[in-house]
Parts: C-alpha cells; sequence; structure tokens
C-alpha cells in the first residue's frame, strides 16, 4: 500500500480531483491541515481560497451586469430621443419647418451646439432658407469629398473649410462634430451636428443612430421636396389660366 501512494504523482492525485469534487465533503477533517500558496506569501486553507476566487467571479460578474444595464439605459434613451425626431418631423408640412424642428429636437434632446442640413440640388427658388441648398458642381463640396463618397457618418474635429460650409461664422466654435450623409435615390445631401466640446463626437463612436438619424431625416425632406415641387406646379399651372382666362 505504501509502494502504491509513494507512485502517486501530483498529475494522478489533480486528476482524481477533478473526478471526484465531493472528495471532501466525505474528509472535512483533512482541510483543516491543508494549505496552498497565496499570493501574500501566506498560506490559507482550501475553502478560503475558493471562497475567494468566487468572490472574484461575482465581482465580475457584477460589473459585467452594470456595464450590460449602462448599455441598455442608454440605448432607452437613445431610442427616445429618436422617438421625438421622428414626430418632430412628421409635425413638419413645410421644407422650412422640418429644418426648424431638426434644429430645436436636435439641441433639446440631443444636446448639440450646432446643426447643418445642406441639400445637395439646382433650386432656384429665392425664398428657400439661406444656404439649405448646394449646387452640385459647387466648390463648397470639395471639402466633403471623402464622406460623400463613403456614405457612412464621420466623427471628429472637422477641417476649417468643412466647418465654415457648414457653421458659417461659428466654424471656429466648433470643436468636433458628426457628418451625416444623406444619401438616397431622390435626396442627396449633408446632415452636420457640432459641439464646442472635443469630446463629444469621438472618431471612435460608432455609426448605428447616426446612419438611423440620416434615413428618417432623409425620408421625411424627400417627401417634402416632392410636395413642394407640386405646390409649385399647381401654382404655375393656376397663373397660367389665369392669364388664359384674361387673354
Amino acid at each position: 500500500m505504501n509502494e502504491l501512494i509513494a507512485e502517486l504523482t501530483p498529475a494522478q492525485v489533480e486528476n482524481y480531483l477533478r473526478k471526484h469534487p465531493e472528495f471532501f465533503h466525505q474528509h472535512l477533517n483533512l482541510l483543516e491541515h491543508m494549505s496552498i500558496p497565496h499570493p501574500t506569501g501566506s498560506a490559507v486553507s482550501l475553502i478560503s481560497k475558493q471562497l475567494e476566487l468566487f468572490r472574484s467571479r461575482h465581482h465580475d460578474m457584477e460589473n459585467q451586469l452594470t456595464a450590460l444595464i449602462e448599455i441598455a439605459r442608454d440605448n432607452d434613451a437613445s431610442l427616445n430621443r429618436m422617438h421625438k425626431l421622428t414626430l418632430a418631423l412628421l409635425d413638419a408640412t413645410t421644407l422650412e419647418d422640418a429644418v426648424a424642428n431638426l434644429d430645436v429636437v436636435l439641441s433639446e434632446y440631443f444636446l448639440v451646439d450646432f446643426v447643418a442640413v445642406r441639400i445637395i440640388k439646382h433650386h432656384p427658388d429665392p425664398a428657400t432658407i439661406t444656404n439649405l441648398f448646394i449646387e452640385p458642381n459647387s466648390k463648397d463640396l470639395e471639402p466633403f469629398a471623402g464622406e460623400l463618397a463613403d456614405n457612412q457618418p464621420k466623427c471628429g474635429r472637422p477641417t476649417m473649410a468643412q466647418a465654415r460650409v457648414l457653421f458659417g461664422e461659428s466654424a471656429f466654435e466648433v470643436k468636433s462634430c458628426a457628418i451625416i450623409p444623406l444619401a438616397f435615390t431622390e435626396l442627396e445631401g449633408i446632415l452636420a451636428i457640432g459641439s464646442r466640446e472635443d469630446g463629444r463626437f469621438h472618431y471612435t463612436m460608432g455609426n448605428l443612430f447616426l446612419n438611423q438619424m440620416s434615413e428618417i431625416i432623409g425620408t421625411r425632406l424627400i417627401t417634402l421636396l416632392q410636395e413642394r415641387k407640386l405646390h409649385r406646379q399647381d401654382v404655375g399651372e393656376g397663373r397660367e389660366q389665369g392669364a388664359e382666362a384674361l387673354s
């Protein structure tokens, strides 16, 4: 029997204990005589070591749960802001209303300092909001060649050329912004939201909600542009009919 014990290796003992985790339930007295190395250099009982491991794992799980809860709260807040944005756009009956509502909702609920919308389209109507439209061949589009080609939102500090086109006299105040292309079959443009804080729109930010924002805003702008076009056609036809009646 002694020879058999002498032949046991640490690996065999470890293997046996792994296969029989209940071993110490039946031999509790052995725990009083056992110790294992501890990072502090002192010796602790096996139970103490197990408790230490359980506490560490529990702490890690708590941290993971806290992180998940924070993510869920952030997502809830983002969804609520997107809902407010959608309602504000649906409430707009004209292009001018939509731009005004965007400025309000993005400032109040998304906490941005600057908002800019630029639609790439030839539009001779002098009554249109100043700087809303950019001619397709305008040099003002050159600073955005990369963003428009990639068709993906870009966050970070804008170039001074970009800031001037988007934010005009406030260009020097913008420390970070999100430049969001509006690329649809019936609409091409740029939405920009800026901040006076350097880290507000960091280049590592995800694009999910920014892309959803562009889809919501772009879809509504397309509808309002179409309604505006139909209204102008109706007015033009009415004038022609009136002229014919007078003649």
